[in-house]
């Protein structure tokens, strides 16, 4: 896997590409120069996370012959505010599940992207707590 990231102005606007072309802005704090054109990079780990599980998620309710039609994900993280760096403590997803999905079901997959596949969430967990929950809204 290669990515690369290039500045876009002179102060902390970057912008992140894969090898595919896709690309994402980031940016730092208005404190340091950043003019609110991308997300902090410590924002879109979280998001990152919430991806990777959500792919999880998806995948194995598919598996599990679970009609989702929508997911979303609502994620917090606290951070250690007296130290530097100001790593993440703890972090919180919240699955919001629409469809006709089985309660045991979506626990399942929740508890095994957690556990078992979301590799982004594996490599934070030894350094934040990681905790999720869920909601399912059926339509």
């Amino acid at each position: 896997m290669k990515v690369t990231l290039k500045r876009l102005n002179k102060d902390v606007l970057f912008e992140g590409a894969n090898a595919e072309g896709n690309t994402i802005h980031l940016d730092g704090s208005p404190e340091i120069g950043g003019e609110g054109k991308g997300m902090r990079p410590t924002e879109s780990l979280l998001v990152s996370i919430a991806a990777c599980s959500s792919i999880d998620v998806v995948v194995l309710l598919k598996k599990m012959r679970q009609q989702l039609d929508d997911i979303q994900v609502e994620i917090t993280g606290e951070r250690a505010e007296d130290q530097v760096p100001k790593i993440f403590t703890k972090i919180h997803l919240h699955f919001i599940l629409t469809g006709k999905i089985k309660p045991e079901k979506a626990a399942q997959a929740v508890q095994l992207s957690a556990d078992k596949y979301c590799t982004v969430a594996k490599m934070v967990d030894s350094v934040a707590e990681i905790t999720h929950d869920f909601e399912i809204i059926n339509e």
